[in-house]
């Protein structure tokens, strides 16, 4: 590899976590955006603040983790680990200062103009208050625990992420007591945000916080005592489970082990309200062991992913966006009309599905419909993430009480959907369902499931025959509905076979086999991938034609972006999609200036991993669940798949590529710096996800 692109490649790969943080700031910017409806701009805030603390829980925590291991490591540009995460932590903090600034000088006020207000405590009339009052001693004052700190009540274990409120007192208890502080956790199970009576409400539709309740009422909880103080904190947690691969003996009893402590991991942040005095500030940080740069001081609520429940308690449809109802594949809409089923879609022909714009339902009703069919004698399917209350489990939970064979590889290792994983699998396995949990080391990331029928064979006689489904996401209905993903049905022989030999090695033994179709991680997908680069890069150096555009989530991998670079000299044009962090930098003279780098941030987090090589007019199109990163290529279990059907790849390449590289509403383009510029043209506005909304949805 060239110095030069060795330098950009190993300079954006270790800072990635600037990276992160870039598209969180993207994502800011549609809050920021005046032109969006108001609720659905409060919802990108609250997104901005949920990714945020997923920053810190798990980017954030391994920085901190790596000053204490490695001190001494300094990365290309000589920055020690400590100075980096000092960059990283001030970059974040700007972002919180914007979110609460947006959110007090602009989001409460325009929502207040149009009936929609958050009754902040100093705004109270003696009417409210009186309700509050008797709201605070009937529904919250029997579920507080306050702790008063002092030789036999210790500073309480405090909950990842949890609201906390240090209680600043004066005088002397019943005992005698006059420790001075005490601690009041909130239960979770309590709303965070409470709608005020309709007769006590000054607009349509007035909310009052809990957090305004508590420091409003807490006196009530120390009688005698005088409130000096009320101040609201959240301590933020690592959250990275560890498990030792080498140790472990059952990965479920292992995790069950390792999930009850996450939520009390080592802290990494601390939020408190912006009026917090100096000496609870400073209580806080011994007592959790941060430092000053780990302090967040907020003018208002210290969660506002809270606010996030704000929009589905108002029935303003003017202030979000329209809604739409997901449309369906012509050949499924035709088959619902002579009442087939959708086998016998499949064996005709493979059926491509653009999610949220067409609907998820099909793929339930594949997993349903063989649950209840008498010709399936099998079924496999992979589980990433799938949440905790999920139609399609519930479909193979009932294919095996039925006597069917079920095989399920669920990944006990999906950062977060842990404890629903192995909920779902201590399920599956009490009703006779076989459950694997993939490979030590390999998480596996591909989204697959494959059935087994039998049926009426040609010359007579019965045959099995598979179908299967690949994806480019999660089996996940809820997200469905919110992310951009590819799905596919097939019942290609070839595809179904290799989906077999995928189930075969992840639940048994043995070498991996040739597969006929797929590409695979971690044996073929990358050394593919990358003979696919060098092919286009042939093409060019001969003078023909050669084109590459790929759409993922992320780009790190430092030998596909050395080969771009390479291919982009040739004189390859690239077009790159993607939405997160990207290490690769586009347009520098003499390495990339043939390549564009673009993100797309809009009302659907663009999910989808779409790759594109020209090959010499074969116009060869993939479909995979991974993205181009280190992780996905060597340590997960991943598929690519291709789509053959010359249909179906022009629907592809039209909607899920072109269409976005010619958005000029909803891109970023990044430049050689690796910064992001909205990409704003002289041309009438043209926004991708409007436009698949028109052509595909049930709502055109």
């Amino acid at each position: 590899m060239l110095t030069q692109e060795k330098t950009l490649t190993e300079q954006r790969f270790l800072n990635r976590e600037l990276g992160v943080l870039a598209f969180n700031e993207r994502v800011f910017a549609q809050a920021e955006d005046s032109s969006l409806p108001l609720l659905e701009r409060l919802r990108f805030l609250c997104i901005t603040s949920s990714n945020l603390d997923e920053f810190f829980e798990i980017r954030i925590a391994g920085m901190k983790e790596q000053i204490l291991q490695n001190p001494g490591f300094r990365d290309v540009d000589g920055l020690s680990v400590a100075e980096t995460y000092q960059m990283v932590s001030d970059r974040a903090r700007q972002l919180v200062s914007r979110q609460y600034e947006l959110l007090n000088s602009t989001l409460l006020p325009a929502l207040e103009a149009e009936g929609v207000y958050l009754q902040l405590l100093t705004s109270w009339d003696d009417a409210l208050s009186s309700w509050a009052h008797e709201y605070f001693e009937r529904e919250i004052l029997p579920v507080l625990t306050p702790i008063g700190l002092d030789p036999a009540h210790p500073f309480p274990r405090v909950l990842n992420k949890s609201l906390n409120f240090a209680v600043e007192l004066g005088g002397r208890d019943a005992f005698g007591r006059n420790s001075g502080v005490a601690i009041v956790q909130a239960p979770r199970a309590l709303p965070r945000l409470i709608r005020i009576p309709e007769g006590l409400a000054p607009h349509p539709y007035s909310f009052v916080m809990l957090t305004s309740i508590m420091q409003a009422c807490v006196a009530d909880l120390f009688d005698g005592m005088e409130l000096l103080g009320c101040h609201q904190f959240r301590v933020t947690r690592n959250s990275d489970l560890f498990v030792d691969d080498e140790e472990i003996t059952n990965l479920r009893v292992a995790l069950q082990g390792e999930l009850p402590q996450r939520h009390f991991g080592d802290a990494v942040r601390l939020e408190i309200s912006a009026s917090c005095s100096e000496a609870i500030a400073q209580l806080l940080m011994h007592e959790f062991a941060l430092e000053q740069r780990d302090v967040y001081r907020v003018t208002g609520p210290v969660n506002l992913v809270r606010l996030i429940q704000l929009p589905d308690l108002v029935d303003r449809p003017d202030l979000k966006f329209p809604p739409f109802t997901p449309g369906l594949p012509g050949e499924i809409r035709k088959a619902k009309l002579k009442n087939n089923d959708l086998f016998k879609v499949i064996s005709k022909q493979d059926v491509l599905m653009h999610h949220p714009y067409q609907s998820f339902n099909p793929v339930l009703d594949f997993l349903g419909t063989a649950a209840a069919d008498p010709a399936v004698v099998a079924i496999k399917q992979t589980i990433y993430r799938t949440g905790t209350d999920s139609a399609l489990m519930e479909a193979l939970l009932t294919a095996a009480r039925s006597g069917k064979e079920v095989t399920v590889v669920v990944e006990l290792m999906a950062r977060f959907d842990e404890e629903t994983n192995i909920n779902w699998a201590a399920r599956l396995e009490q009703v006779g369902a076989h459950v694997v949990y993939g490979v030590v080391g390999h998480k596996t990331h591909a989204k697959m499931a494959l059935v087994v029928r039998r049926e009426p064979g040609r010359s007579g006689g019965r045959r099995l025959r598979r179908y299967a489904h690949l994806g480019t996401g999660n089996y996940h209905p809820r997200t469905a509905r919110l992310y951009t993903d590819f799905g596919l049905f097939t019942a290609n022989e070839d595809v179904c076979s290799d989906v077999h030999e995928v189930f075969q090695q992840l639940t048994g033994l043995g070498s991996a086999k040739h597969l006929h179709a797929l590409w695979q991680s971690p044996f073929t997908l990358h050394t593919n991938m990358l003979l696919a680069i060098r092919r286009e890069a042939k093409f060019a150096r001969a003078g023909q034609p050669a084109r590459i555009i790929a759409k993922m989530n992320a780009l790190l991998e430092p030998e596909v972006i050395g080969e771009l670079y390479l291919a982009s000299q040739a004189g390859v044009k690239i077009d790159l999609i993607i939405r997160g962090v990207c290490a690769l930098r586009p347009g520098v003279p003499g390495l990339s200036e043939n390549i564009t780098v673009r993100s797309i941030i809009g009302r659907f987090l663009e999910h989808s991993r779409i790759f594109y090589f020209h090959n010499d007019g074969a116009k060869d199109v993939y479909l995979s669940s991974a993205d181009w990163m280190d992780r996905n290529f060597f340590r997960r279990v991943e598929l690519c798949f291709p789509v053959s059907d010359p249909k179906l790849k022009k629907r592809v390449i039209q909607e899920g590529l072109l269409n976005h590289l010619r958005d000029n509403v909803l891109a970023w383009q990044m430049d050689a710096d690796g910064r992001y510029l909205r990409r704003r043209s002289r041309a009438a506005p043209f926004e991708g996800q409007t436009e698949l909304l028109s052509l595909l949805s049930g709502s055109r």
